[in-house]
C-alpha cells in the first residue's frame, strides 16, 4: 500500500510576507499599466465644464485613443508613450495634463477649440475660427458682470503676442473676453471650458502641447450631487460631447 504524500512544509512568516508583497506588487503593476495605457477613472472637481459636465460626475477616459504613456503615481514620472490610434479633433472634449509647473500631475478636462494652424479670435465672448463664427450651444456665460481679469492681462499678452496676426501688435491688449486673431502653433492646441466665466483655460496659460493630451471621455459611470446629496441617475452612461 502506497504511503500518503507528505504535506507541503508550512511557510514561514517571512515567506508568507514575501508572497503577499509579490501579489500586491503584481496587482499594482497591472493597475498602473491599465490606467496609463487603456482606461482611467476621472472625477470632475469644478464647474468649468457646466453644463456638459457637472461637479461630481465620474468618467471613464479612453487613454489609448491618443497614445497612452506610462505614469508612475506620486513620483510624477511620465515615459514610454505609445503611438496614438486617433487624433484630437475640433470641438471634442479632451482630458490633458496641466502645463503649469505648479500642478504638473493635475488632470484637466476642457473642449478643444483650435487645432494647429487655426486662426482664432474672440470678440465680446463670441469665438471665430478661420473666419467663421462658431455655433457653441454648449457655452455658458453665467456671470452677471464679466470677471475681473486685470491681474492676468500682462501674462495673456505675453503668451499670445508671438502668435498674434492682427494689426498694430504694439497696441495689442487682450482680455479673457476679447483677444486675437492668433494662430495656433504646430503641435499645440487651444482649449476652453464650456462655462466661460468659470474656466481657467488656454486664455490664461496659453497653448496646450500635443504630448500633454491624455485621452477622451468614454461615458459618465456615476454622478453625485452634494447639495443635497443624491445620485443623478439620469446622467449615468451619458457621453459628454
Amino acid at each position: 500500500m502506497t504511503a500518503p504524500p507528505a504535506p507541503p512544509p508550512k511557510k514561514t512568516a517571512k515567506e508568507e510576507a514575501i508572497a503577499w508583497l509579490k501579489a500586491i506588487g503584481s496587482a499594482l503593476l497591472i493597475w498602473i499599466v491599465l490606467r496609463s495605457y487603456l482606461v482611467e477613472a476621472f472625477r470632475i472637481p469644478s464647474a468649468s465644464m457646466e453644463n456638459t459636465l457637472l461637479v461630481g460626475d465620474f468618467l471613464f477616459v479612453n487613454k489609448a485613443a491618443f497614445g497612452g504613456e506610462l505614469e508612475i503615481p506620486l513620483i510624477g514620472i511620465h515615459c514610454c508613450r505609445l503611438p496614438a490610434f486617433g487624433t484630437p479633433h475640433r470641438d471634442e472634449v479632451i482630458v490633458f495634463r496641466s502645463v503649469e509647473d505648479s500642478t504638473p500631475d493635475l488632470n484637466i478636462v476642457k473642449r478643444l477649440i483650435g487645432m494647429p494652424g487655426d486662426t482664432l479670435q474672440m470678440v465680446h465672448d463670441t469665438v471665430t475660427r478661420n473666419g467663421q463664427r462658431l455655433d457653441e450651444p454648449y457655452a455658458l456665460h453665467t456671470a452677471l458682470t464679466p470677471p475681473d481679469d486685470q491681474q492676468y492681462r500682462g501674462q495673456i499678452r505675453a503668451l499670445q503676442l508671438p502668435q498674434y496676426v492682427g494689426r498694430n501688435p504694439d497696441r495689442y491688449n487682450p482680455t479673457t473676453h476679447d483677444w486675437g486673431p492668433i494662430v495656433v502653433p504646430l503641435e499645440h492646441y487651444w482649449v476652453m471650458g464650456d462655462n466661460r466665466d468659470e474656466s481657467y483655460d488656454s486664455r490664461f496659460w496659453g497653448f496646450l502641447p500635443r504630448d500633454h493630451i491624455r485621452g477622451r471621455p468614454l461615458f459618465i459611470y456615476m454622478s453625485v450631487a452634494t447639495h443635497p446629496f443624491r445620485i443623478r441617475w439620469n446622467r449615468l452612461f451619458r457621453h459628454p460631447g
